[in-house]
């Protein structure tokens, strides 16, 4: 799909999730105390939304999302609301900064029964969303976490066999929970979403294929299997719906937790999920070179990540331009767009840099894209 100026992906994107205000944090903190309700949050949520759509049309973009206010952390508020899934404490995980290391232990994902969707995933979200971009000129775009995090934490092991004694079964089902929220989505007005999708990037490292065989997965079959899932959710999409995968190796506090070239999942990613575009990190050495989008099949688009929401620091509009034109050699520069290279607050904390530079690095993707594209 090449980007338009009437439909995602745009010349110049926004990931997702952006740096929370400081009311939102004492409204969940009143929440967590019991001095305040759900509904007093949401509407100190929705009215920072309003102004996180603002922002976006401030900077320039043509496209916004609600920052992921209404979510305390990127994934988690997602899959809470599926029936069937539980939380086993955490997974421990190394994240990794320029001046050393974060232990965090994101939740490990369980199947307690059946999967099933009988509730709003984020639908609600998105109609809180879609008048304020309405008003503002700007199309909503709304990120879900995608399906296979549900089983990577835990793999089959983690799967109840009375719920579940045929795994087939299985991940039919959770298919089908995701085609019906897309559907929800859609039938609510929305027509981009962004699949967020941090399993194939990780399987890009080495170091996490020593889990993915604790859980009694192969790294390549794995592939396979998570491409039949993403494939089942996205088959027979409307023609006006826009459906894209941000890829990440972690976002958390400005740290990462892998790093590989997208080699290794390049001919199954980009050649064979049935995916419009992908947001592709690109904005470290950590991410390998532009080689593996030789394999990004048909016409889907290659949004390139290379404005780092990690830290403050603006990159130069100069050296930007030329990894575009770098990249364009393998897909043509039609299909290519730019973006920062993640959100700026997957968790609720949210990466090291300020509001201010937040604006900045998204101006700057804009007058870059610009520039480049017209």
């Amino acid at each position: 799909m090449v980007a338009n100026a009437s439909r995602g992906p745009f010349k110049a994107d926004v990931v997702g999730s952006l740096l929370r205000p400081a009311k939102i944090h004492e409204a969940r903190s009143k929440l967590a105390a019991g001095s305040a309700t759900r509904d007093d949050v949401w509407k100190i949520e929705t009215d920072s939304v309003d102004e996180a759509v603002g922002l976006q049309k401030d900077v320039g973009l043509k496209v916004c999302t609600d920052g992921e206010y209404h979510r305390r952390h990127w994934f988690v508020d997602f899959v809470e609301k599926i029936d069937g899934v539980g939380f086993a404490g955490g997974l421990p995980t190394r994240f990794q900064t320029e001046a050393g290391f974060i232990e965090f232990s994101p939740p490990k994902v369980i199947t307690t029964g059946k999967l099933r969707r009988t509730r709003s995933l984020a639908v609600d979200d998105f109609k809180d969303l879609k008048p304020l971009a309405d008003k503002a000129g700007l199309t909503p775009k709304q990120p879900i976490p995608s399906p296979t995090l549900v089983h990577f934490r835990s793999g089959d092991p983690g799967v109840d066999k009375k719920a579940y004694p045929d795994i087939a079964e299985y991940y039919h089902d959770l298919a089908q929970v995701y085609r019906d929220e897309i559907k929800a989505l859609y039938d609510a007005g929305c027509r981009y979403i962004q699949i967020d999708e941090t399993n194939f990037p990780f399987l890009c490292d080495p170091n996490m294929h020593d889990h993915v065989r604790s859980i009694g997965e192969d790294p390549v079959k794995l592939q396979m299997k998570y491409k039949n899932l993403i494939n089942a959710v996205t088959k027979d999409r409307p023609d006006d719906l826009t459906i894209a995968m941000h890829m990440c190796r972690g976002n958390h506090e400005s740290a990462w937790a892998a790093s590989g070239a997208y080699d290794f999942v390049a001919e199954v990613a980009f050649g064979e999920l049935d995916i419009d575009a992908f947001f592709l990190e690109y904005d470290t050495e950590r991410a390998g070179t532009f080689e593996p989008l030789k394999h990004m099949s048909k016409n889907k688009t290659a949004v390139l990540g290379l404005v780092t929401s990690k830290k403050p620091q603006l990159e130069s509009k100069d050296l930007l331009k030329r990894r575009i034109n770098e990249a364009s050699k393998y897909v043509p520069l039609e299909r290519l767009a730019l973006s920062p290279q993640c959100g700026f607050a997957s968790t609720i904390g949210g990466n090291k840099l300020t509001v201010d530079e937040e604006k900045a690095k998204l101006r700057l993707v804009v007058d870059t894209a610009r520039e480049v594209w017209g």
